[in-house]
């Protein structure tokens, strides 16, 4: 029974939900107090918890923002962003990570924070409820946080194997909580914990701002080459659809044809979706998009595919598509699982790419601090400012080293683009241009033969 859990337990449970609804931890001290008031009664625990969550303002009906100084009040307000033709967009992320990981999702979370946008954490079943739990409360304790109320952690850890079709129904049920939490958001973005930006999102929001809100940047060909073998006549088994433990995929001694009835594309898992193409996925009137995941169900990597051939397989979406994924990465050769990890040695062809994202990092490497101080201009444990600060920022870096220049802000609309940002949109602009002098987006390897 409820009563008879130990208060520490009785914390957890509440946010570590087991239908895998989204928590907001709520004051703690709450908790203490009304599970001591109400030990006979434990049904009365929630109305007081109710009234608590309002009092602490872990609701979402309203936000807090101000400057947090000694003898100041909080005040709630809502914050709205400004929204239309040429104004900067709105970024939901799903950042997802595994045990051992949740200094890194918070770095990473602080690195392509804004006001504008909304962020949904993930820790696999590879996590304890402990470290879920110690995330979650990191969240909520941080200040900025808490003022714009835009960061959620997802309570469960569920079992993901990133090279079966577990990776690919995490990012599905990523893609639908973040479409329930609401917010006009116009791209989703897929990002790891052994991701990091290197740009800030002032320059990603000012690249994006002009660009038609309907676009896809997705890596893909449909030059399967070895692959039609290896990946999509194989069957695959990933136990990790229906177990509580990380667990390794495995291949049946079976084989299938290679599908006729639609056209296989691949290309990179890491992908910015539309808001319109990530409804189709997930609430769309046709069947493509449970037919697909059906066979994809049996498909090594299928994160890897799934979306690639969604898009170029239906005729509203083929032609939304940017082959880019924005992303820095460097292969092995020949390339092996995941790419080769980064550091200090990449820096200067990292910067050179133009890419808004790259991977892999080891935790707490020197490239990211150089990367901090020279591009994003980030203060140890501080957010990347922008135009929404109202602290001051040297050209740099931040003035007084000391000082988070995001102690105060302003209006959570105003984007200043740097040299970087700038760069980032030439990119972008001409990836655009490009595709559209194609007839087809998504043509075929076929199709380019025939021209």
């Amino acid at each position: 029974m409820l009563s008879r859990l130990p208060v520490s337990k009785f914390f957890a449970e509440i946010w570590v939900a087991q239908d895998s609804r989204i928590c907001r931890i709520v004051d703690f001290r709450f908790y203490l107090i009304a599970m001591r008031l109400f030990r006979a009664s434990p049904l009365l625990v929630f109305p007081v918890l109710a009234i608590g969550a309002v009092v602490f303002g872990t609701l979402p009906s309203s936000l807090l923002r101000g400057s947090w100084g000694s003898g100041e009040e909080l005040k709630f307000v809502a914050m709205v962003s400004s929204r239309g033709p040429g104004l900067p967009p709105v970024f939901a992320y799903w950042i997802s990570g595994t045990g051992g990981e949740s200094e890194k999702i918070l770095r990473l979370l602080r690195a392509v924070y804004h006001p504008r946008n909304r962020y949904l954490l993930h820790m696999d079943a590879g996590s304890s409820a402990a470290e879920r739990t110690g995330l979650a409360v990191a969240v909520r304790s941080d200040r900025i946080f808490r003022v714009f109320r835009n960061v959620d952690v997802v309570g469960k850890g569920y079992a993901v194997d990133r090279t079966g079709p577990s990776a690919l129904s995490a990012t599905l049920h990523g893609a639908a909580v973040l479409l329930k939490l609401g917010g006009d958001w116009d791209w989703f973005i897929t990002l790891s914990s052994s991701d990091y930006p290197v740009v800030t999102q002032d320059d990603l929001l000012y690249a994006f701002a002009a660009l038609p809100r309907d676009l896809n940047f997705v890596d893909h060909t449909n030059d399967l080459g070895w692959k039609e073998f290896e990946r999509f006549d194989k069957i695959v088994v990933d136990p990790s659809l229906h177990s509580d433990t990380n667990t390794e995929s495995f291949v049946a001694t079976e084989v299938r044809k290679t599908p006729d009835a639609f056209k296989i594309f691949t290309g990179s898992p890491w992908v910015i979706l539309s808001r319109p193409f990530v409804q189709h996925c997930i609430l769309g009137g046709d069947n493509l998009p449970r037919k697909l995941l059906m066979y994809f169900a049996n498909v090594a990597y299928a994160a890897e595919s799934y979306f690639q051939t969604l898009l170029c397989n239906s005729p509203e979406f083929s032609n939304t598509t940017v082959n880019h994924d924005l992303r820095y990465f460097v292969w092995d050769d020949p390339p092996k699982l995941d790419p080769l990890l980064l550091n200090k040695t990449n820096y200067k062809q990292i910067i050179r790419s133009g890419a808004a994202f790259a991977r892999r990092f080891m935790k707490n490497d020197t490239i990211l601090k150089k990367l901090d101080e020279k591009i994003l201009r980030r203060t140890p444990g501080g957010v990347v400012p922008g135009g929404w600060c109202s602290g001051q920022i040297g050209k740099r870096g931040v003035k007084a080293p000391a000082m988070d220049p995001c102690l105060g802000w302003g209006d959570i609309n105003l984007v200043e683009p740097g040299p970087y940002g700038k760069k980032l949109k030439r990119l972008v602009s001409q990836l655009v241009s490009e595709e559209r002098l194609h007839s087809s987006q998504c043509m075929s390897l076929d199709a380019h033969k025939g021209q």
